[in-house]
């Protein structure tokens, strides 16, 4: 059963999202809350064969729109007013706090006690950013909260230096913060400077102004990963064969291994598919039914 889902947020922004119910167990209580990537949405092909997979074992899932979907979109906010500051282009990623608590709180709303929290590429920073804001303010949801899966996490700061290069990095970084000093934080970086158009105010955000979310340093042989460390929930990660990694994947999987020191870690990539899964959705999607199952029995 598939239902269209709106939900309200601390900062009164209004959010949508699908929740699809498994026809063989229509009361369940536990539910994956699905959070895409960088200008992505709910509506990927991915995210249907991810749902099917956790209705088959008897697992709701609610994939919904954060205000960072596709490249530009303005913030509606519940008393109808709209602010150009949403699509990836523009939004604080920090603000993604509101939008998956909103979203727990939601699922909470509709009797699911038992959140598992999933996120593709730029949705696990999120991710792990939001855990632990909630775990340092001690927040009663971290109880419905029973594992965190966590798809092709991916080093921002790293990647851009080795797409851009070290010397081109930083003229780029130089550029966004004169460009804050002119008061301009809201026009867009040059094309050449990111993937697709990105203003310098959230440019700024990733790599300037990134103390609480650039902890996904593969590089950093000495980080401590103590914000992955923090989860205390059951971890999953995966990455393709193929993803946005500049490191080997399976020594990038043994590092993390040593590093990160979650008892109930499950680790791997999936073979012969790339950053979005591409014709390894079905595989994804049963490891993960797979592990949440485990999940009942820890």
């Amino acid at each position: 059963m598939l239902e269209r889902i709106y939900f309200n947020l601390e900062d009164n922004v209004e959010l949508v999202g699908l929740l699809q119910k498994p026809d063989i167990n229509l009361n369940t209580d536990e539910v994956v809350i699905s959070i895409h990537g960088m200008q992505s949405n709910c509506f990927k092909k991915r995210e249907d064969i991810l749902a099917k997979k956790a209705n088959e074992a008897g697992i709701a899932y609610f994939a919904f729109n954060n205000r960072g979907t596709e490249i530009i979109c303005y913030t509606k906010k519940i008393d109808g007013t709209k602010t150009l500051n949403g699509g990836c282009a523009y939004e604080d990623v920090l603000d993604s706090y509101y939008d998956i608590k909103g979203a727990i709180s939601k699922m909470l709303e509709l009797g699911f006690t038992k959140i598992h929290l999933q996120g593709h590429s730029l949705g696990c920073t999120k991710i792990v950013y939001t855990y632990n804001r909630l775990k340092k303010e001690k927040s009663n949801i971290l109880n419905n909260i029973k594992s965190v899966i966590l798809l092709s996490l991916v080093d921002l700061v790293d990647l851009q230096k080795y797409d851009l290069g070290a010397k081109k990095y930083n003229e780029m970084l130089k550029l966004a913060i004169e460009k804050e000093k002119n008061g301009e934080e809201m026009d867009l970086m040059p094309r050449d400077s990111f993937d697709h158009p990105i203003s310098v105010k959230s440019y700024l955000r990733y790599y300037r102004d990134n103390k609480e979310i650039d902890f996904a340093k593969f590089s950093d042989e000495n980080y401590d990963f103590k914000e992955l460390n923090n989860i205390d929930v059951p971890l999953f990660l995966r990455w393709g064969e193929k993803d946005l990694v500049i490191q080997n994947i399976n020594e990038l999987i043994q590092f993390l291994k040593e590093k990160i020191k979650n008892k109930n870690l499950d680790i791997d990539y999936i073979r012969n598919t790339d950053h979005g899964y591409t014709g390894k959705e079905e595989v994804l999607g049963k490891e993960i039914a797979e592990f949440i199952n485990k999940c009942k029995k820890m």
